[in-house]
């Protein structure tokens, strides 16, 4: 699975983006999808996950700011971040899961600074 990351960028704290990951090379919708991030000097940590019937799953720290969504017609999934705040910054990389396969994108890069 190839997955493409965009839409990454500097915003303002209370800012919004809505970074997206188009998938090539497989039958995207029996994949399950997810957003992860990492913060310089911190380990990659998972955002939110969607599973193929659309549940979602979400870290604490994003809880009711970021919602994870997909078009499976267009092989793409989305995070909606609102709210955003400095400790927000990092790299944001896309995940495909199927079984035991799994696939990562290049990461985009948001930064949220005034």
């Amino acid at each position: 699975v190839q997955l493409v990351e965009s839409g990454g960028g500097m915003v303002q704290p209370g800012g919004s983006l809505r970074p997206s990951c188009s998938a090539s090379g497989s039958i995207f919708r029996n994949d399950a999808m997810g957003w992860y991030r990492q913060a310089p000097g911190k380990q990659r940590e998972l955002v939110a996950t969607i599973t193929t019937d659309s549940s979602t799953n979400y870290a604490v720290s994003v809880k009711g700011r970021f919602t994870i969504s997909r078009d499976n017609a267009k092989n793409t999934v989305y995070l909606q971040m609102n709210s955003l705040e400095p400790e927000d910054t990092a790299v944001y990389y896309c995940n495909a899961r199927y079984v035991v396969f799994e696939s990562w994108g290049q990461g985009t890069q948001v930064t949220v600074s005034s």
